[in-house]
């Protein structure tokens, strides 16, 4: 699955770069009044570049000749005020533009936080923790600089070059042109240069994501690789992706450097064209000395804003990269979702679960037929009721606890929930009813009671009354600060066993009218195993569970076992049914609980 996904990522194809900049900008509406102070900081700021030149052509052809002090001196006063003004206006625009970068970053962030926490974990098979995290940080974050530093900043320089060619053609229509002769070049060189810096950019963006979800898992099962000595092999594969991410990269860099000198030689020839042609202007009287050196500082300052916008351009066309990626984990439309007129769940959930010829299939085979995990499966478990599932490994036993919470649909069939198709009804009120203890437990890094109450308004009463039934109250008053006391991240600070007891205790503490323990009690030793199941026992009376279970020791006392094989119910009953039946479930019981021969 990893592997499309992978397929996925580089197969992206050539995007429109209006649609994705039309999509781009919505994100600033919120702020358009911000936008617009910087939009009018631009405007004065572009003002401000075309006087400095202008004041000294003033200087050289009339103040300087006429020996006017008092007008020079104006003109000096002039052209420092319009320096410190300019510096000003730079200094907010800065501030306002990098303000603007991080809040639209900020919204971006929670609608992508958003989308993820509503995607099925089908999305999550197909793609690495790494490869979202680069979506969520790289990719994001180079999309804030370029509504930092490009998206508003660019009508500066927009402005600054409109206004220099105004004033160019205004004081010598003539140099003007000679000075814009190159202009045909630099777009020949940006028309080149487009389609190879936007490339090399999506390579950039999706060898950082190969990085990013291979070093996330290597580092997840660190414990693995040096159990199995693979920190060499692993080394190398970690160098061989890494060569690739450098390879990209240096690609880019590639481009770029060509890309900027290539601009500064065009300048230099502008300049070299305006000497010549205003050297032979001044001999022959037709061009004057201040407008010769206006023009020279003109010149500098109409290709700084092309430098300037090339850069942008290399940085519009990485964010373009990134937006891709973006908005295609935006855009992916959720395979399980609520309805849009849901059924309200009764207030007070009786807990009947029922199963009506439930067919489930993870994937496809290679001719296209659904590679079927459950086929055909129908049970029910009446309100109060106690059911357990088991079966040989990839009986499907699990699937059906991801069925149950809609972790995934059905293809299909129907499960009901005290009557109500469980698709018709929104999931927050469907999983609110449901308690479910994993055999992978997951703990977050915070303390114990955040880890039992996940940030619920659980009263401290209620949250040590339910580790206390499940004898998890032990266990932490035991911890340096008690409920209080941080859990490395997974909760490593525990023992898989302590784990499991906190969580239990957390499934509990929500009062939920199902319970469903998925070898809940595996990793767990015997002393405390008895412990569980005594206070489970007790707090089980009058609710409904589902308890799947490869020890048959921990099923005995169910009212009912349903015994699967390759997708299907085999077998249903109680265990003595079940034993005296001499079928599947005798079978498995004889394989654990047979007696090794005497020697």
């Amino acid at each position: 699955m990893v592997q499309a996904a992978h397929h996925d990522e580089e197969a992206i194809g050539k995007a429109y770069d209006a649609r994705l900049m039309r999509r781009l900008l919505r994100y600033l509406w919120p702020y358009k009044m911000p936008v617009l102070g910087a939009f009018l900081m631009l405007l004065a700021g572009a003002t401000l570049e075309v006087a400095g030149p202008w004041i000294v052509q003033i200087a050289i052809d009339d103040a300087i000749p006429d020996s006017d002090l008092q007008l020079l001196a104006l003109l000096v006063a002039t052209y420092l005020g319009a320096n410190l003004l300019g510096f000003l206006l730079d200094y907010l625009d800065t501030l306002l533009t990098t303000w603007l970068g991080q809040s639209v970053m900020h919204d971006l962030r929670t609608e992508i936080f958003a989308k993820l926490q509503r995607a099925d974990l089908r999305y999550y098979d197909r793609n690495p923790v790494g490869r979202l995290m680069t979506r969520i940080t790289n990719d994001v974050e180079t999309l804030n600089e370029l509504f930092s530093s490009g998206v508003v900043t660019v009508f500066g320089d927009l402005f600054t070059l409109l206004f220099i060619v105004a004033v160019m053609f205004r004081m010598d229509w003539r140099l003007a042109l000679i000075t814009l002769a190159v202009l045909p070049f630099v777009v020949l060189v940006a028309f080149v240069f487009r389609a190879r810096i936007r490339e090399a950019y999506r390579e950039v963006r999706t060898r950082l994501a190969h990085i990013n979800a291979y070093l996330q898992e290597r580092i997840t099962g660190m414990r693995v690789v040096q159990l199995f000595n693979r920190e060499q092999a692993d080394g190398r594969r970690h160098e061989e992706i890494n060569d690739h991410y450098l390879e990209a990269h240096l690609r880019s860099i590639t481009y770029y450097a060509l890309f900027f000198p290539v601009i500064e030689v065009l300048t230099s020839v502008a300049l070299a064209l305006i000497i010549w042609y205003g050297g032979g202007g001044i001999l022959g009287g037709t061009v004057t000395v201040g407008v010769v050196a206006a023009f020279l500082q003109y010149a500098r300052r109409f290709f700084r804003p092309i430098q300037d916008l090339s850069e942008k351009y290399n940085l519009l066309q990485a964010a373009l990269a990134s937006s891709e990626r973006v908005f295609r984990l935006l855009d992916r439309e959720e395979q399980v979702k609520d309805p849009v007129s849901p059924v309200v769940l009764p207030e007070h959930t009786r807990g009947e679960i029922e199963f009506q010829d439930v067919w489930f299939a993870y994937a496809q085979r290679a001719d296209g037929v659904p590679d079927w995990v459950i086929k055909g499966l129908s049970f029910r478990a009446a309100a109060g009721e106690k059911v357990a599932i088991v079966g040989h490994t990839g009986a499907g036993k699990t699937t059906i606890i991801n069925l149950l919470m809609r972790f995934y649909d059905v293809q299909r069939g129907e499960i009901r929930l005290d009557g109500v198709p469980i698709h018709r009804a929104r999931m927050r009120d469907l999983r609110a009813c449901i308690g479910l203890v994993l055999q992978d437990v997951f703990l977050f890094s915070e303390d114990v009671r955040y880890n039992v109450r996940l940030g619920a308004s659980i009263s401290e009463e209620r949250l040590i009354a339910a580790a206390r039934r499940v004898s998890a109250d032990r266990l932490v008053r035991k911890l340096p600060r008690g409920y209080y006391q941080p859990l490395g991240e997974r909760g490593t600070s525990l023992s898989v066993g302590e784990r499991q007891l906190v969580s239990f205790a957390r499934a509990l503490a929500f009062d939920p009218p199902i319970l469903v323990l998925d070898e809940a009690t595996s990793s767990v030793d015997s002393e405390i195993e008895a412990q569980i199941e005594a206070a489970t026992n007790e707090l089980l009376e009058g609710r409904t569970s589902l308890v799947i279970a490869h020890r048959l020791s921990t099923v005995r006392g169910a009212d009912r076992i349903l015994v699967l094989h390759h997708g299907e119910l085999r077998e249903e009953g109680s265990h003595v049914e079940l034993l005296a039946r001499g079928g599947l479930y005798a079978r498995l019981h004889e394989l654990q609980f047979a007696r090794v021969p005497a020697a």
